[in-house]
């Protein structure tokens, strides 16, 4: 089967963690060895979050006072180099017989899109109310909560076409194992131009598995699958369920809904299947076993 593989950026790095690459190279030699036991079955497309990583490299810039902050879109090429050459490094030590290629994608967004008015998008560590308070002042960022801190959120378009896409089928065709569009690819009109967002990588995930014929989206994270009432002493884990059944729920803005809308809008516009679940129980999500799985009926 050919798999579109999602990572989540906190699946990549834990949430609490600090904002260390040796921690990260750590977790991403873990995520390697799950992706690696699905790269020996399937063909495999890779693509990742980049939520606290691009966060980082903005607190960084605005560290700087020599010169204006980089924009969103420079930042998210930045991060998306970044963790795409810490994948290809982990993939290429335990798949040593596969040719692997991390590529910087620009995916292109509409600059009348609503999300450019309500930012959704979590992105850096965690902060208290307190100081959350203090920097929405300070920087004029925006804040919303993250279990019990607050994270900085910033715009979320929707993807609208993945730049380069004849390219990513000939690497993918050619048996290359492909890591793209990570952190849901670097945000551009039309004509090109960088725009001032982060994209959700799901919902770019899920457009990239529908432009390579993919015959299942992965959503990999850091919970076990898709939960009703999630945090709620009734919480209660949904292992199979359709579009329609989902769409009748809520699930928290910025962390599973978009996960949820992704898979439903992929399964929908295709009939093929998708599934979200632990990045560690990759293999077992790919063939239901774990996880959520989500199909027409």
């Amino acid at each position: 089967m050919r798999l579109v593989v999602a990572l989540g950026g906190n699946a990549l790095l834990k949430r609490g963690e600090p904002l260390d690459v040796t921690i990260q190279r750590r977790n991403v030699a873990a995520a390697a060895l799950s992706l690696a036991s699905l790269a020996r079955q399937h063909e495999i497309v890779i693509t990742h979050g980049n939520g606290p990583q691009v966060g980082l490299l903005a607190l960084q810039a605005e560290a700087y006072k020599e010169t204006t902050p980089y924009p969103l879109d420079v930042l998210g090429a930045e991060s998306e180099g970044m963790v795409g050459y810490l994948l290809e490094e982990g993939l290429t030590r335990v798949l040593p017989e596969r040719d692997v290629v991390s590529l910087l994608t620009r995916v292109e967004v509409d600059p009348a899109d609503p999300a450019f008015q309500r930012p959704t998008k979590p992105i850096g560590p965690h902060y208290s109310d307190a100081d959350a308070k203090r920097l929405a002042a300070e920087r004029g960022w925006a804040f919303a909560p993250d279990g019990p801190n607050m994270r900085r959120v910033v715009s979320s378009p929707k993807p609208r076409r993945i730049f380069g896409g004849r390219v990513l089928r000939r690497l993918v065709d050619a048996g290359v194992l492909v890591i793209c569009a990570g952190g849901g690819g670097i945000p551009v009109g039309a004509d090109g131009q960088g725009l001032e967002a982060v994209i959700d990588k799901d919902w770019t995930a899920a457009l990239l598995a529908q432009e390579l014929k993919a015959d299942g989206l992965l959503l990999l994270t850091d919970v076990e699958g898709v939960f009703e009432n999630f945090r709620a002493p009734s919480a209660a884990l949904i292992r199979t369920s359709t579009p329609d059944q989902l769409s009748r729920l809520s699930f928290e803005e910025g962390s599973m809904a978009p996960k949820v809308a992704a898979a439903c809008r992929f399964v929908e516009s295709t009939g093929r299947w998708a599934a979200i679940g632990r990045l560690e129980d990759a293999a077992a999500v790919a063939c239901g076993a774990s996880g959520t799985r989500i199909e027409r009926r």
